[in-house]
């Protein structure tokens, strides 16, 4: 309501780019950020008049917890091997940082951004756009 009433601001959701290119084994996960996508882009035709913007970031692999954890599950001996063939596998060669997130964010919150809204800005090393997945790593 407050952002309605001055007639402008900006939401970003965070999505995933599960929400863009299925993963096998995650249904659920692929389904709710799908949901969050379908929700960004809905909720910025019914407000874009407003003056109020609404887009989404989609991280791919990022240098998280939630990234070294499927790591362990795929190799307990030694889940650094993994992660080095999963970043070998992707086009920038490496993880994202939770910084290079965050300056999408900051960017999409800016009057930089000001004609920008129902977008989806992908931040994964170019893994959607080569057609990279979990499944597609080299052999070590």
């Amino acid at each position: 309501p407050v952002m309605l009433k001055q007639k402008s601001g900006a939401v970003v959701n965070t999505a995933s780019v599960a929400g863009l290119v299925a993963t096998p084994g995650m249904s659920a996960y692929v389904a709710s950020k799908h949901a969050v996508i379908g929700l960004t882009k809905a909720a910025a035709g019914e407000v874009a008049r407003s003056g109020v913007r609404v887009n989404a970031v989609c991280p791919g692999p990022i240098d998280t917890r939630m990234i070294h954890s499927p790591e362990g599950q795929l190799n307990p001996a030694d889940p650094a091997s993994v992660g080095a063939r999963y970043q070998a596998a992707l086009p920038i060669g490496r993880y994202g940082t939770a910084e290079e997130v965050a300056n999408v964010v900051l960017f999409l919150c800016s009057d930089l951004a000001g004609n920008v809204t129902g977008a989806q800005y992908v931040v994964d090393g170019g893994r959607t756009a080569t057609g990279g997945s979990v499944t597609a790593m080299p052999k070590s």
